[in-house]
């Protein structure tokens, strides 16, 4: 168990049955009132995010989470395999359990196994992945690095913005944090 004043950014705890990561803590106090802890929970099963307001000094289960590095190897439909690299063990994930992950996993990416008691449960990207660009508009004679931007359809399916100098075949680093383009690879 752990008390609300002691939430932060990366605690994991678990909540009517549902394992969450804490991304924003804020301890509020009422002029009369009792004061409560604000946060922003982000589901680690379904990546859903939302906001709870708790009383101060309410207590909570703490999720203990492990994390095992592993590759991705391939997929059957709805189940996608992993390969821990140092002991060969293969772990299994539904679509579910990676949710929006699935944008930016192809076959070699290396990734962290989220496990709680020691049944995988999710996983965690890097913060950066080189994908190739699969469809694209043609840029136009005078575009430059710095100028306008346009949508590119990467090798996973994701869509993003990239500049106007981008081709297809270009590889480009795109941020897993928000799907945005960082610079070409």
């Amino acid at each position: 168990m752990i008390s609300t004043n002691d939430f932060y950014p990366g605690l994991t705890i678990e909540l009517d049955g549902e394992i969450y990561i804490v991304l924003e803590a804020q301890h509020v106090h009422m002029a009369q009132g009792q004061a409560v802890v604000k946060v922003k929970l982000k589901n680690i099963k379904t990546g859903n995010v939302l906001r709870k307001t708790f009383k101060s000094e309410e207590f909570v289960n703490q999720a203990f989470i492990d994390k095992k590095e592993a590759e991705y190897l391939y997929n059957t439909g709805e189940e996608y395999y992993f390969v821990d690299q140092e002991t060969y063990e293969q772990y299994v994930l539904t679509s579910e359990q990676i949710g929006n992950a699935l944008d930016y996993l192809k076959e070699g990416t290396v990734v962290n196994i989220l496990f709680y008691d020691n049944s995988p449960i999710g996983l965690e990207l890097p913060t950066t992945v080189i994908l190739e660009v699969v469809e694209t508009d043609p840029g136009l004679r005078g575009d430059t690095v710095s100028g306008g931007s346009k949508p590119a359809k990467l090798e996973t399916g994701l869509v993003i913005q990239v500049p106007l100098f981008i081709q297809v075949g270009d590889k480009v680093v795109v941020d897993t944090r928000n799907g945005k383009y960082v610079e070409r690879a």
